[in-house]
């Protein structure tokens, strides 16, 4: 759908759910792939699907909240690619759960160190070996709960929310290096961290997600990797400091507010009160 022939890409958080639909698509189009994630069997075996479509594709173990360590990273691409062309700052956990007063400082801290801070050192050193490509793609994962208010998700939420002000910033910062950062705020996802959040099975998961928005889909990984793929080709070239929703419409308004399928509605005409309401209109 987009190419991405001789790019080179990082996607942290590749083991699993968005992330490894992304480090899949992205090999499928063209581009060699870094696998970056804390779980090393999963990773490995992202890296070797990717690279049966032709393009190569290593695994990195990472932890983003450590900055030593994405800069290991960084290296790790460059040494084997030479080159970065793609961050896509994915890697996330739905960290403290709860009560606002019964959350911990050190589970708040985990959180953002997870969700917000390995964001910005993603960032932070992608964006010298980029300079030297000429340019590149920052890419992020946001949510949408970072752009609503909600209970229960304190910590991720706030990180999320500044996860999207944080991309406006840095594409300020790295606009006249030609390297676009934006954001992906993703609606309900079926994923592992989802599945984490909410304590229950797949079935029942996932029964929720088709209620969450107006559009009849249940949201899939491979939604947001079609969305970061976009992001990361050139034809969004023009496109940077944005927070792409991808979100089945829940953030547009109630489900609540969408006619039911097939559902034939009578139109009319609300007039002036004095004239009464509801008149047919032919």
């Amino acid at each position: 759908m987009y190419d991405l022939n001789g790019k080179v890409a990082i996607i942290t958080g590749g083991a699993s759910g968005m992330g490894r639909a992304a480090s899949l698509l992205f090999a499928q189009s063209g581009a060699n792939v870094v696998v970056a994630d804390l779980n090393d069997t999963d990773g490995e075996e992202v890296a070797k699907l990717a690279s049966e479509s032709g393009n190569k594709a290593v695994f990195q173990h990472t932890d983003v909240s450590i900055e030593a360590e994405i800069e290991a990273l960084i290296a790790r691409a460059t040494d084997t690619f030479g080159r970065l062309d793609i961050m896509f700052n994915n890697a996330g956990i739905g960290g403290a759960i709860g009560p606002l007063e019964d959350v911990s400082v050190e589970a708040w801290d985990r959180t953002q160190a997870v969700c917000l801070r390995g964001v910005f050192l993603g960032m932070k050193h992608a964006a010298a070996p980029m300079r030297a490509a000429g340019g590149g793609s920052m890419i992020s994962t946001s949510s949408i709960g970072g752009l609503e208010g909600a209970t229960g998700l304190f910590s991720y939420s706030a990180a999320k929310a500044a996860v999207a002000h944080l991309t406006r910033c840095a594409a300020l910062e790295f606009a006249r290096d030609s390297i676009r950062v934006n954001c992906i705020a993703p609606g309900g996802i079926s994923t592992p961290i989802l599945f984490g959040i909410a304590g229950s099975n797949t079935a029942e998961v996932e029964s929720g997600l088709e209620r969450l928005q107006p559009y009849p889909h249940i949201g899939q990984p491979k939604d947001i990797a079609n969305a970061a793929l976009f992001l990361a080709s050139d034809a969004a070239a023009f496109i940077t400091g944005h927070t792409l929703v991808v979100d089945g419409g829940a953030t547009a308004g109630p489900r609540t507010a969408a006619p039911k399928a097939g559902r034939k509605r009578r139109s009319r005409f609300a007039g002036p009160s004095f004239e009464g309401s509801g008149k047919k209109v032919d």
